[in-house]
């Protein structure tokens, strides 16, 4: 039975893996045909580096309370796991997430390791990871609520948003009191990061956005900074949201009015600084993520 299974699953996971490179391909391809590459240029010749390294600084600064804030998630199991390995295998994480467009992700990663090492049941440790993920989106979706009041011109939808999101926020922590107790306790707190973290990576879209020069219609890029950053989340492309955000971007430029070549070099410049950030992972390829 396993044996016919196998193949199976190998070849569902290769069809999925050639759909995420396809619609990342198409993505960018569209993206493409509907900028000048000479405006691109231009607008990141004009980079200030000493913004850019602050954008990166805040980007480390977020994802380093993102990994505290998952390792509270792991401590409501029961894993004995320190913050200094906690954050080894993050990075490692993101490492993965980035640069394997296989079907081991940084999660899947993850949830492997910690079942084994600490012989923690499979589902449990998959919850945690996924409980944290929803977090970060509870919150994501919050902030975005919030800058739709400064961005849409329409108070009706931005109180719907808002309401939404807050009703979420409460959705999640019923079914993760009625159905996933374990995890009850860790639940505000991981919250109350996730909006820290979220609220550094836009404090990092700012500053690309002083990189850049770009003084005016600021909340308009944040706001489609966010919402593409909810599109990444979904598992469509490779390469951590490649394609899909940048599509995001320059789609939300052309409806909300602003330049469409500064959102996709916004867009490029957040995906290289989560490339540098994320290429220090691969360290932890080599060297002992558990101390001994």
């Amino acid at each position: 039975m396993d044996k016919t299974e196998q193949p199976a699953s190998r070849t569902k996971k290769v069809l999925q893996l050639l759909l995420k490179i396809v619609v990342t391909v198409a993505c960018l391809w569209f993206v493409s045909t509907k900028i000048s590459f000479s405006e691109l240029r231009s607008v990141l010749a004009t980079a200030n580096p000493g913004w850019l390294l602050v954008a990166l600084a805040v980007f480390v600064g977020s994802k380093i309370i993102a990994s505290f804030r998952l390792n509270i998630y792991f401590k409501n199991i029961g894993l004995p796991l320190s913050e200094k390995e906690n954050l080894k295998l993050f990075w490692l994480g993101m490492f993965y997430n980035l640069f394997l467009p296989g079907s081991i992700t940084g999660d899947a990663y993850k949830v492997i390791v910690l079942s084994k090492r600490f012989n923690s049941p499979y589902k449990k440790t998959s919850a945690a990871v996924l409980l944290d993920r929803f977090s970060g989106l509870l919150a994501l979706g919050l902030i975005l609520a919030v800058y739709s009041f400064f961005v849409l011109g329409n108070i009706s939808y931005s109180i719907l948003l808002l309401a939404g999101a807050i009703a979420s926020v409460f959705v999640l922590f019923f079914i993760i009191k009625r159905f996933f107790t374990d995890f009850t306790a860790g639940f505000w707190p991981t919250f109350f990061m996730g909006l820290g973290v979220q609220s550094l990576m836009v404090l990092s879209i700012y500053a690309i956005l002083y990189a850049l020069g770009i003084q005016e219609q600021q909340s308009i890029y944040i706001f489609i900074f966010l919402v593409a950053a909810v599109a990444s989340v979904l598992p469509l492309t490779v390469g951590g949201g490649l394609g899909i955000r940048e599509f995001v971007f320059y789609k939300g430029a052309v409806f909300l009015g602003v330049n469409e070549h500064t959102a996709i070099v916004i867009s490029l410049v957040f995906y290289f600084i989560t490339l540098a950030a994320s290429l220090s992972g691969a360290v932890f390829i080599f060297r002992k993520v558990f101390d001994k």
